[in-house]
């Protein structure tokens, strides 16, 4: 396996999203190494895109995604829930990706099957939010042998309030994976 590179990230975010597709998030704590198989992927196209945080302006919460691409840009929801994304595109361009879903590979015995729901599984929190995922203690894999996963393509979840973006076809997931945080009506790649 290989660590996804500077040069992975900072390239069109639905493209971006797509490749993330079987890929391997690995968070390594207090010398434990914990790694899933994403499954489930949102692409937010920067400040046009009504559903994305930079949409918004930059802010101390957006800053990240302004930032490099291959950063995590963690934030909470509801005041309970953290979500991982990865930040993509070039500098000032305020794109991320958010990873949905998991399949637990390793060291990962909760349920993956939503984006705060991984990241509790994977104690994942603001504390990682602007962390490189070039480092160590959070990172993605590529597997350069493994076969291209079939993909699905819907909607994304709980954005109606962006209006027309709302129905855009920008959530990417695995077809066959028993690990998606839901089901959908798809249309397939």
């Amino acid at each position: 396996m290989e660590k996804l590179s500077r040069r992975f990230y900072a390239r069109d975010t639905k493209q971006v999203a797509l490749d993330l597709l079987g890929t391997y998030l690995v968070r390594m704590q207090n010398g434990v190494r914990r790694v899933g198989r994403i499954v489930e992927v949102e692409a937010y196209l920067g400040p046009h895109d009504l559903a994305a945080h930079s949409a918004r302006g930059r802010t101390a919460r957006t800053e990240v995604m302004f930032g490099q691409p291959g950063h995590a840009y963690v934030y909470m929801i509801y005041g309970m829930h953290c979500c991982f994304n990865v930040v993509t595109e070039r500098v000032g361009h305020a794109s991320a990706v958010l990873i949905r879903a998991l399949e637990p590979l390793e060291n990962v015995t909760a349920n993956t099957r939503g984006p705060g729901l991984l990241c509790r599984a994977l104690d994942i929190d603001r504390r990682l939010n602007g962390a490189d995922l070039l480092g160590e203690e959070i990172s993605i894999f590529a597997d350069k042998q493994a076969a291209r996963p079939m993909i699905g393509r819907s909607a994304r979840i709980g954005v109606a309030y962006a209006r027309h973006w709302a129905a855009r076809l920008l959530r990417f997931y695995v077809r066959d994976s028993a690990y998606l945080s839901r089901r959908p009506k798809d249309r397939t790649e």
